[in-house]
């Protein structure tokens, strides 16, 4: 586990940024944190540095907003899944077993349907109004080495 804190929105995008530049196709990175907390803004970042310039925006009734680069990014919401069984219905293995990064907001609620290696990335807000913490935390070999190298 490797944590981060960040004092804006802009360092948090920049923080983002690294990540994404370290990310391969095959990548899923979930995001856990309260409304607000950041995820967006983590997001925005992670696709800037995988070299993708598309507006991001939180795909909340959407369910996936996908962004298409040399490497595609499927970024998920899944706040609002009742069942699990509605990822089948969309492809969700697809997804998560392609050649994009997939981004998933909210992954408590399918633990069930995550693959056993990913990197999670809690984001609590800090003391100051701006202050974000991020705590990285791997699960798996591949994710502990992109950790190390941020």
């Amino acid at each position: 586990m490797k944590e981060f804190i960040t004092y804006s929105p802009q360092q948090t995008f920049e923080l983002g940024q690294r990540i994404g530049e370290k990310s391969l196709p095959g990548t899923v990175i979930c995001l856990s944190g309260e409304m607000g907390a950041g995820k967006t803004a983590l997001t925005q970042g992670i696709v800037k540095g995988i070299g993708i310039e598309d507006y991001v925006t939180s795909p909340t009734y959407t369910l996936v907003n996908e962004y298409y680069g040399d490497i595609p990014v499927y970024h998920f919401d899944v706040f609002r899944i009742e069942d699990v069984e509605e990822l089948d219905e969309i492809g969700f293995d697809e997804y998560l077993y392609g050649q994009g990064v997939v981004i998933i907001e909210w992954p408590s609620q399918i633990l069930e349907s995550l693959p056993k290696e990913y990197l999670w990335i809690s984001i609590d807000k800090g003391e100051k109004e701006d202050q974000r913490i991020l705590k990285l935390t791997a699960q798996g070999k591949s994710y502990e080495k992109q950790i190390e190298e941020l």
